[in-house]
């Protein structure tokens, strides 16, 4: 069964090693039987990433056409400005804060950019499994198959309380829990959605206590990329 809480930037990427917090046992979240949206780079609401290449086409100046790719600090290099944020924008956000920067330098800065290549799919794995880390989706799959794919699960797991965090574009962070033991033996408790990028999976050791205190125990342990993408969720509400 999952449940559903959804929080501030600020607050989550979590609150999985709650049990460590005291004896305080709130009300479980209620029960949410919403699936996780899909993933498609085709899909309207897709942002850029770091890794993600871009091909911008100059119309005045045909010879400032390049192909960039989004670095690890979320900027792209151009030509006559300063390095330009473009990660967690969409693509027409995109469009428009390169044509601002370039408005600068050049009389007409209208431009298209499309994205070429798509940077890799992450997900992060941590908590009780054998081997946690990062991991690329081989395509859409379940958290269960990402606990598999990160060693499974050790003799210390709570398996009927797993969390998984994500980050919507609007900056506030989702926090499920889901029981999946009672998945593995009853196929309807199993729908938990296709994971996307940068989703986090934790398996606690003991049952959750609270929702709101992983982000300062567990923060320090994930790759930079993911601490970045949390960011900026963080900077879009403040």
């Amino acid at each position: 069964m999952a449940a559903m809480m959804k929080l501030p930037a600020t607050l989550v990427l979590g609150s999985v090693l709650a049990g460590c917090a005291g004896a305080y046992d709130p009300p479980p979240p209620a029960a949410n039987n919403r699936t996780f949206e899909t993933f498609s780079p085709a899909r309207s609401a897709y942002r850029l990433a770091p890794g993600d290449q871009l091909d911008i086409t100059m119309h005045a100046v045909p010879d400032m056409s390049r192909s960039v790719v989004v670095g690890p600090d979320g900027r792209i290099n151009l030509p006559m400005v300063s390095p330009v944020m473009v990660a967690d924008l969409t693509i027409p956000e995109a469009q428009q804060t390169i044509r601002q920067s370039m408005a600068h330098a050049l009389v007409d800065p209208s431009l298209d950019l499309t994205v070429s290549n798509y940077a890799p799919q992450q997900v992060f794995v941590g908590g009780e499994v054998n081997q946690p880390g990062v991991f690329e989706l081989p395509g859409q799959i379940s958290p269960l198959q990402a606990i598999i794919m990160a060693g499974g699960f050790n003799d210390r797991s709570d398996m009927n309380q797993v969390i998984i965090i994500r980050r919507d574009p609007g900056g506030l962070t989702e926090s499920y829990s889901f029981d999946v033991k009672a998945g593995i033996y009853n196929a309807q408790l199993a729908r938990f959605g296709p994971l996307q990028r940068y989703d986090v999976i934790y398996v606690p050791k003991t049952r959750i206590a609270r929702h709101n205190v992983f982000m300062e125990q567990f923060r320090a342990a994930l790759p930079i990329d993911f601490n970045f993408y949390y960011d900026l969720g963080n900077r879009r509400n403040y």
